[in-house]
């Protein structure tokens, strides 16, 4: 039996002894049974005890263990947040070079444009003052075929 189912029975004891009148809470109890139950407590004290310095032991072994696993979650926790800050930063730099890449190739394709445009202008232009050029030639074309010029005739000198 363990030290405390044994003084449950001497609780028990007390509880079922007679008492003795006016006595001020005094009883009579078995005392053979009660030696017998003190004794067996006192062996059971040592066993009991060497139960609870071994817990004791067991709890500082669970400790110093839990808080070598907490250490290296700790550890483990700090690298990863370590990484995802350096991937962030990589994932970060990234954006920012395709953001500015994206503002070189808008400026370019800006510039381009104004470019073909510029050439496409003096292009039209040109062939516009081509155009009317050549419409000028042709009115005078048409004009010259209304209104042909009168053939000179040379001039008659008198020889008489």
């Amino acid at each position: 039996m363990t030290v405390e189912e044994l003084l449950d029975q001497i609780d028990d004891m007390l509880e079922k002894a007679w008492s003795f009148p006016l006595s001020g809470g005094k009883c009579m109890v078995d005392a053979e049974r009660l030696r017998n139950i003190v004794d067996d407590i006192r062996g059971n004290m040592p066993s009991e005890v060497r139960q609870a310095r071994a817990i004791v032991a067991d709890r500082g072994d669970i400790v110093a263990t839990a808080k070598k696993e907490a250490e290296g979650i700790i550890r483990t926790a700090e690298e990863r947040a370590r990484r995802m800050v350096a991937q962030e930063e990589i994932v970060r730099q990234a954006q920012q070079k395709a953001n500015e890449m994206m503002a070189q190739a808008q400026q370019k394709s800006r510039e381009m444009r104004r470019g073909a445009s510029d050439f496409s202008e003096d292009l039209l232009r040109r062939t516009e003052e081509a155009i009317a050029q050549r419409l000028s030639e042709v009115r005078q074309a048409r004009q010259l075929l209304r209104n042909p010029p009168k053939p000179e005739m040379p001039e008659q000198t008198e020889d008489k």
